[in-house]
Parts: C-alpha cells; structure tokens; sequence
C-alpha cells in the first residue's frame, strides 16, 4: 500500500515537472531572461519643428489607441501593453482641418527588430503596422525608406522624409536645442546582454567564457563597450550581419551562450 502511494506522488511529481516545464517554453524553446542591462533608452517620433503634420499624426495614434488598436499590435508583437500613448476617440474631430489626401515619408532603423525591419525586401514591424493604420485612418499614402538613427535632424531638416518613425532612439542633445519635435516617448528599450531562461547564466559575472552573439551595427558595439569588463570576460564575440533574428538563431541552436540585444526584441521572442 505504501509502496503504491510512493509509485502515485512519483507519477504525480513527474507530471507537475512535465506540464512547468511545457509552460516555460514557446515551441520547445525556453523563454529569454535579461542577464545585464548596458543602455537605457526611450523610442520617439521626430518631426520637423512646427510641422502640422504631427497634430494629425497625433489625433490618428490617439484615435486608434482609444479604439483598441494600439493595444492589439503590443499584444501582437510582444505580448502586452507596453507602449504609451494617449486616448482620445474625438481627436480626429477636434482638428481645426481634416486632413487631405497626400505623401506621408517615414524614415525607420531596420536594424530595430522588432519595431522596424526587413523581411524578404519588405518592411515590417511594430511601428511600420502602426504607421499602416495610421495613414488608412488619415486618408494618405504611406511611404517608407531606411535611415540611419544619427541622421534624423539630416533626413528631417532635407525634407527626405516626414517623420522618423521607426525604433528611433533620438539624441537628447538634438531634442533640447530643438532641433527637431519629439513626439513621445512611447515606449522603453533597453539594449542587453540576455540568455536562455534554461540557462545558468544570471549575471555579468557569469558571462566569464561565454560566447556572446551580436548585430553588426556601431550602436550594438557602442553598447558592450559601455561596461568594459563585460567584453573582456567574452571568450568569443560573433558580430552578425543579418541582424536580430540571426543573434537568436544562433542561440536557440546553441552556437552561443548570450546576445546583445533590445529588450523589445526580448518581448517579442518571449511570446513567439
């Protein structure tokens, strides 16, 4: 009898482990956990200083926002609300002008998955679906082309696009000389090292041999070099061109221990 009790709790105990460890997982992978944090930044609009461009841009957002739609696409691609926006459902009528049929230039990073990026030559992302819903709701058409993030003042100020848009981290000294109109910020982004959540990596100080997988663009390398004893504890750093998806490829299939990436990109996966 008690030997049948022992053989029950064993069976039990097996099926509690079974059905955590089925939790914790997104297709057989474990979730991702941020091991250290390098950089803290915000994600903004920029506009030309005084363009009316932006109160219509910005009665759309709060328009959709107050309709749901805002929270759909956070749900979407990361798997909450963590972007900040206003509600108002009248803000379209509250306009002193509606808008009329026109262009609307968007510059985005491609390099800010999952905000901005390319997918087989096409644009995608958090904000581009935004930007989508936006111009349906305003009546125009939306056009869209890469920008580096330091050329925003540049790309504004030549009138190569409207609005900086996607998974743009503005420079605060360009913001306080007014240099261009910061619309936000709508949500935070940090840049990380993260590891597997099956791992046993917790913190910088275990990052001592470990192989660590990047995006090959100067803010990522701008990034490791902010805490010079985290780069010098790496045994190997592997800087890849095709971007974010690639960095954690490579640690799903155990071709590295870590990845410098956003945390944005860390919700993305995480709900995947």
């Amino acid at each position: 009898m008690i030997s049948m009790k022992k053989s029950i709790c064993l069976i039990l105990a097996l099926s509690l482990l079974l059905c955590c460890s089925a939790c914790g997982s997104s297709s057989g992978r474990t979730g991702i956990r941020t091991v250290a944090t390098l950089v803290q930044q915000d994600y903004s609009l920029a506009f030309r200083v005084d363009d009316p461009t932006e109160k219509y841009v910005d009665a759309a957002i709060k328009v959709l926002n107050a309709q749901g739609k805002v929270d759909e696409l956070a749900s979407k691609w990361f798997g909450g609300r963590i972007i900040r926006f206003e509600k108002d459902a009248q803000a379209m009528e509250k306009l002193d002008n509606q808008p009329t049929p026109r262009d609307f230039t968007i510059g985005v990073d491609v390099n800010s998955f999952p905000m901005a990026y390319l997918s087989n030559g096409e644009f995608w992302g958090f904000d581009v679906e935004l930007a989508i819903a936006v111009t349906d709701l305003l009546g125009w058409k939306l056009k869209i082309q890469t920008i580096e993030k330091e050329n925003v003042y540049i790309e504004l100020s030549s009138g190569n696009i409207d609005c900086a848009w996607g998974g743009i981290a503005l420079d605060p000294k360009e913001v306080e000389t007014e240099k261009y109109s910061e619309y936000g910020p709508y949500v935070h982004n940090d840049i990380v090292i993260a590891a597997r959540g099956g791992s046993f990596i917790y913190n910088k100080l275990m990052l001592t041999g470990k192989r660590l997988a990047m995006c090959s663009t100067a803010e990522a390398m701008d990034a490791l070099n902010t805490e010079a004893g985290v780069a010098r504890r790496l045994s190997q750093t592997t800087r890849l061109a095709s971007g974010t998806t690639e960095c954690f490829n490579y640690l799903f299939s155990g071709k590295c221990d870590v990845v410098l990436t956003d945390s944005t990109a860390i919700y993305y996966f995480n709900c995947h």
